[in-house]
């Protein structure tokens, strides 16, 4: 008979901004590991992720930590940036300060597809209501008794419930009795009353809540007094934040004095180096609950009494916008801070005369009471857990006792399996109440939640790629891995589709979401990269292999940039261990379908082929990449003998085509060539990623052969931007045959270089990130005569990489003064610059643009006999109708 087994159950009270936190970690960490789990959400809100601090439809209302802080994942951070690009913000970057009520609305949305995700492994379930107390099971559960008169019964749960309301004990008893008094100022209706009234009116707090109530308050002819017993206000974001700046080294005293002092002196160091004293204040931040934990208990008490007012108003800062709105209501003298406390309160004919504890008497129509979170929890759940043991306070009576997000008893021990995050840990933690703490805390409460789980059985035997190398996956996910990997390999459409087919079916697969991460950040296909690199590298850690692990290492350096090691050290190493992993030798070896490592030179990139063959004994793709490097040697001969017996096995190889389209053209076959290509486009190329760069092969051909009509016809019908080739394929192929049939004197009427300049975005243009696209870049936009973005590039390039600097700045001078007819000085560039020219990478073919402008410039300048010369040169190279119609003309 087979067991049934019951659900693991987790409760999550509370789906604020923490519990929907905990609630996305926990769907997609049970997803990744295939563990079964049945996830209950309690909260009588009517909708998940907003809480009290999200509800809040007012536009002047904005989160105080810019966009880019503020993803719910700790290890993908522009998560959420992405989100508002999405969702009606195009133009939104990672320092903008979002409203709180969109910020809302990206949590719920973010839970929603968390769930939709997990669907098959997660069940979630949502109760309206509240938990009011909690008991033991004997089988070592909880059983939390709610409002309603139901109960939940689960094996762990999550207090997910914010901070503690404020206890108003500071105001006096007839002013909290006051009906002019509100306590609670964003629960629904609490400030109609202020909002229809003209009366001034009195914020008791002059922190962030503070801030969003004047604003919302503020109006001609009233004014909105704030109190408080420092009288600061939250510092502001800087308008244009300063560069990160280094934590100091003297970090390690545990005496409070000397912390204060070394934090001082940073400071200091801070505001002299940078103008600034946020940054060293934000250096500080990874290291906040060591230094915490640090001091002794007495320590802390002076902190929190002597510094915590000014720490907070330094570290909790205002977005600039709402800075310089404050600002503006401070100078017209509707908003007025006060220093001090309340010490009396009389309500006399629908008003309040308030008296300070500076002797100041204030007479508003409400007051508000803004003065923050409370020390200590009093709704009905903490409260009876405080009140049986089952929970204690935490350390200076600030939220609960904990150790690592458990909660400990009256005697300190961890108990029940109760757990919680964000502002009950204060006492732990201190820095604890902000989105960037509170993800990685519940990032890490996932992983404690479901450690003690057993995950789904594993197959006894791990299903393998297309060349016999395991996958940490299950069967029909390898199905679709090894369908995207031979469609990488052939260089066909459909591999990003495949692949995320393999992930959709195991989304804890991480080889899946590093192959999908690899294809959109160097192949332009529509994958969100820094989201499948996350799920990549959270995967890698908790199933996968040494070669997995290590191909996740390499995509996460590509995509990052990382220049150690020359740039392909990670991706060499990678293939010395694991020399039989095609993808990683097709993203090594620079052919069609990746951009291979930049640092390889053609022999180097040879020997890397040569020292994998044995472990592809022969394979046509093997065989294909051997073809391209030959001809790129010069061995067209043999070359072409490899291609042919790659194609011979896999007909539809793309490599081994591109290799067999290049010895055509360097031979000078340019008739044969562009018949074979034509042919195979036509048939076998139909479903060609790179279909595009084969038509240009063929448009090459045609050029040399001197068929003008033949060009034209082929860029509009396979070439045309915009209804056919997007982006940089439109920069590379489309852009460049334009600008060489205009040399070529084979492109007669306007040429449609803007159609080109349309397609691409204007980063790629003026901003590229490789020497290889800044020179279509600049190929195009002379074709365009577009002299101020040529300087734009030029000065890009000059703070760019060294190839960038030392070849593409050249380049773009030389082709400026090509468009302003200056041919001499273009000439003198041009030629200088050919010895160097393949430092920017891309094959003879693709460079030998820069040689035609050259010839151009020597031909308009009248200097013929150079002209003359250069052509000679490249008719011994190879045969071309068109060279020799060129020369004929200049000997006439």
């Amino acid at each position: 008979m087979t067991e049934v087994r019951e659900p693991h159950t987790v409760a999550v009270v509370g789906a604020g901004a923490a519990g929907t936190l905990t609630a996305v970690q926990l769907c997609e960490t049970a997803t990744r590991r295939r563990t079964p789990l049945d996830l209950v959400l309690l909260d009588p809100s009517p909708e998940a992720g907003r809480g009290t601090a999200y509800t809040t439809r007012d536009p002047r209302h904005r989160l105080n930590v810019p966009a880019g802080g503020m993803s719910c994942y700790p290890d993908d951070p522009g998560h959420f940036t992405r989100w508002l690009c999405q969702h009606g913000e195009p133009t939104v970057t990672a320092a903008d300060f979002a409203t709180r009520y969109r910020y809302g609305a990206y949590l719920a949305d973010t839970l929603a597809q968390a769930i939709v995700r997990a669907q098959g492994t997660v069940s979630v379930r949502r109760l309206r209501t509240r938990a009011e107390s909690c008991t033991d099971t004997p089988d070592g559960r909880v059983d939390l008794h709610l409002a309603d008169g139901g109960h939940l019964t689960a094996h762990s749960a999550v207090l997910a419930t914010g901070p503690a309301a404020p206890s108003a004990g500071w105001a006096p008893p007839a002013l909290r009795t006051s009906t002019r008094f509100v306590a609670a100022p964003w629960s629904t209706g609490a400030l109609d009353g202020p909002r229809s009234d003209t009366a001034d009116v009195l914020l008791v707090g002059t922190g962030l809540t503070a801030v969003d109530l004047a604003l919302t308050l503020d109006r001609p002819g009233r004014t909105v007094h704030a109190l408080s017993r420092s009288g600061l206000l939250p510092q502001p974001h800087a308008l244009t934040p300063a560069g990160p700046m280094s934590p100091p080294e003297d970090l390690d005293d545990t005496s409070l004095d000397r912390l204060r002092r070394a934090v001082y002196r940073h400071i200091s160091r801070s505001v002299r180096t940078h103008g600034d004293w946020r940054p060293a204040l934000d250096s500080l931040r990874p290291h906040t609950t060591r230094l915490w934990h640090s001091l002794t208990p007495e320590d802390r008490a002076e902190f929190v009494a002597r510094e915590g007012a000014l720490w907070n108003t330094h570290r909790h800062r205002m977005a600039p916008a709402t800075a310089e709105s404050v600002s503006r209501a401070r100078t017209a003298r509707r908003l007025s801070v006060h220093r001090g406390t309340v010490t009396d309160a009389v309500e006399h004919d629908g008003s309040l005369a308030v008296t300070l504890s500076n002797g100041r008497t204030l007479h508003v129509g409400w007051v508000i009471d803004c003065t923050g979170p409370g020390r200590r929890f009093d709704d009905p759940l903490w409260r009876s857990l405080l009140t049986s043991g089952a929970a204690a306070p935490g350390p200076l009576g600030m939220g609960v006792a904990t150790r690592d997000g458990r909660l400990l008893d009256a005697e300190g021990r961890a108990g029940r399996p109760l757990f919680t995050l964000g502002a009950p840990r204060r006492g732990e933690l201190w820095e604890t109440t902000a989105i960037p703490e509170i993800r990685v805390q519940a990032a890490a409460l996932a992983r404690q939640l479901l450690a003690p789980l057993r995950p789904a059985p594993r197959p006894s035997r791990r299903p393998v790629d297309g060349h016999g190398l395991p996958l940490s996956t299950h069967a029909e996910a390898a199905a679709a891995y090894r369908s995207g990997l031979d469609r990488v390999l052939k260089v066909r459409a459909g591999a990003d589709d495949a692949f995320a087919r393999a992930v959709a079916l195991d989304p804890g697969f991480a080889l899946g979401h590093a192959a999908l991460a690899l294809l959109g950040h160097e192949c332009g296909a529509d994958v969100d990269v820094p989201r499948a690199l996350a799920e990549a590298q959270r995967s890698a850690l908790e199933r996968a292999d040494e070669r997995e692990r290590s191909f996740v290492d390499v995509v996460t350096r590509r995509v990052h940039g990382d220049c150690a090691d020359g740039g392909g050290g990670a991706l060499v190493r990678h293939l010395d261990a694991h020399p039989g992993d095609a993808l990683a030798l097709a993203a090594a070896v620079p052919t069609i379908a990746f951009s291979g490592v930049s640092d390889l030179d053609g022999d180097q990139a040879l020997r890397l082929v040569e020292r994998t063959s044995a472990a592809h004994d022969g394979h046509w793709f093997h065989t294909s990449l051997l073809a391209f490097l030959r001809q790129e040697q010069g061995r067209l001969h043999e070359a072409g003998e490899l291609a042919h017996r790659a194609l011979a096995v896999e007909p539809a190889s793309g490599h081994a085509v591109h290799a067999l389209a290049h010895v055509h053209y360097e031979s000078g076959a340019h008739q044969a060539g562009r018949d074979w290509l034509d042919g195979w486009v036509a048939g076998q190329g139909r479903g060609a990623v790179h279909r595009a760069h084969f038509s240009w092969h063929i448009a090459l051909h045609e050029l040399a052969l001197d068929d003008p009509a033949a060009v034209r016809r082929r860029w509009f019908a396979q070439l045309a931007p915009g209804r056919v080739v997007t982006g940089v394929r439109a920069l590379v192929d489309s852009g460049s045959l334009l600008w060489r049939a205009r040399l070529s004197d084979s492109w007669r009427g306007e040429l449609p270089a803007a159609d080109v300049l349309d397609t691409v975005a204007r980063d790629v243009l003026e901003r590229p990130a490789t020497a290889f696209t800044a020179l279509h870049a600049a190929v195009a936009l002379a074709a365009a005569g577009d002299l101020p973005a040529l300087h734009r590039l030029r000065d890009h390039a000059s703070g760019a990489d060294e190839v960038q600097r030392e070849v593409i700045v050249p380049l773009c001078e030389a082709f400026v003064a090509l468009v302003e007819e200056r041919f001499h000085e273009a000439a003198r560039g041009l030629d200088a610059l050919l010895p160097v020219l393949c430092r920017v990478g891309g094959s003879a073919a693709q460079r030998e643009v820069v040689e035609e402008t050259l010839l151009y410039a020597l031909v308009s300048g009248g200097r013929c006999d150079a002209a003359r010369r250069l052509l000679d040169t490249r008719l011994d190279r190879k045969e071309a109708p068109r060279d020799r119609r060129m020369r004929a003309g200049l000997s006439a």
